[in-house]
């Protein structure tokens, strides 16, 4: 059976343990809580030996884990093991192996699945396999838009009131970073421990602490995605943080380098496979290649060079009164931007 976190919760409180379930999601806590939700079932039934296998897709060690799921227990009756899937694909080999376990599951082992990423073409025999005989939780990740409804349904589980503004307010403050959203959350209730009124937003402010994500990986998705004034938000919390130019740079750099030689490549895939980059940032990239040309790529990878001498100091002539932060701002606008290239001198 396929069930959301909630359900999931519930029916392991309802039901014994069962021989197989699948976690399943790029939002990290959330695949952590509902994993740890099976964990504690099982420990609350008795099982006492857990043994956890990293299944690396290029070299995943499925002997390993079978010889494991058949050998039997010398310390305990029942016992949990965890199958992790690094890139959310178990492969032919590992599809058929799960398949196999769940037509004939051996009656001391529960399997527990978790896939550290997810999209619908991940699914397949393997996996209804799994929600036929246990459980397949699928966690997608909770949009912008979704935050407050799910940050409002977190403070109701922590027997806490807000007022929709409040809870926009924390929603706003956390900017979809979920794990510093339920820290807040959980300060808030040890803070109000037998408060019985409804958080208002002047409330809220006071008590919460300004978790928004202002760090680079954030501010070069944002720039590869367009979102401009994202850019310019994520950059100000950064510089107010007391980041240098040359130290945000790198990542940049990076992120540039792989969009052109992405914006060459002939073939997309072929080219994200050599790179080594996951499924769920190709996306990302392939919004950036359909902005700017490789040739535009190419410029932009040059002036992230002029701005880093900027920074240091080194500048070409002309360039002497030039605010590296102003430049470092209106580089990433221009890959955020078709028309925002002209910024750059």
């Amino acid at each position: 059976m396929e069930l959301n976190v909630d359900r999931l919760t519930a029916q392991l409180q309802a039901e014994p343990l069962r021989s197989v379930y699948l976690v399943a999601g790029s939002e990290p806590l959330l695949v952590l809580e509902a994993a740890d939700a099976i964990r504690a079932a099982a420990r609350a039934q008795g099982v006492s030996e857990r043994e956890v296998y990293e299944l690396d897709a290029n070299d995943p060690d499925w002997d390993a884990l079978e010889a494991t799921i058949h050998a039997p227990s010398l310390f305990a009756s029942r016992r949990l093991i965890e199958a992790r899937l690094t890139t959310g694909k178990p492969g032919q080999d590992g599809a058929k192996r799960i398949a196999r376990f769940c037509a004939d599951p051996p009656p001391d082992v529960t399997l527990l699945v978790v896939a550290n990423d997810w999209k619908k073409d991940h699914a397949g025999k393997w996996s209804e396999a799994i929600a036929k005989l246990g459980h397949a939780t699928v966690i997608w990740p909770v949009k912008l838009h979704e935050l407050p409804g799910w940050v409002g349904h977190r403070l109701r589980q922590r027997g806490l009131k807000a007022s929709p503004d409040a809870i926009a307010h924390l929603a706003q403050r956390v900017e979809g970073n979920l794990l510093a959203a339920a820290q807040e959350i959980d300060k808030l209730a040890l803070l109000l421990q037998g408060e019985t009124g409804t958080l208002d937003v002047a409330r809220m402010e006071a008590l919460v602490a300004d978790s928004a994500r202002f760090n680079v990986f954030r501010l070069t998705d944002a720039a590869l995605n367009g979102e401009a004034a994202q850019v310019s938000r994520i950059l100000t919390g950064l510089r107010a943080e007391g980041s240098v130019i040359p130290a945000l740079m790198g990542m940049l750099v990076r992120e540039l380098t792989v969009v052109l030689a992405l914006s060459r490549a002939r073939n997309f895939a072929a080219e994200c496979k050599t790179l080594k980059i996951w499924e769920s940032k190709q996306a990302v990239y392939k919004r950036a290649l359909a902005r700017h040309p490789p040739e535009r790529w190419q410029h932009l990878l040059r002036e992230a060079g002029a701005v880093d001498r900027i920074s240091k100091g080194r500048v070409r002539p002309g360039r002497e009164s030039f605010d590296a932060w102003v430049q470092f701002e209106r580089l990433l606008l221009a890959v955020a931007e078709r028309g925002a290239l002209r910024l750059l001198a």
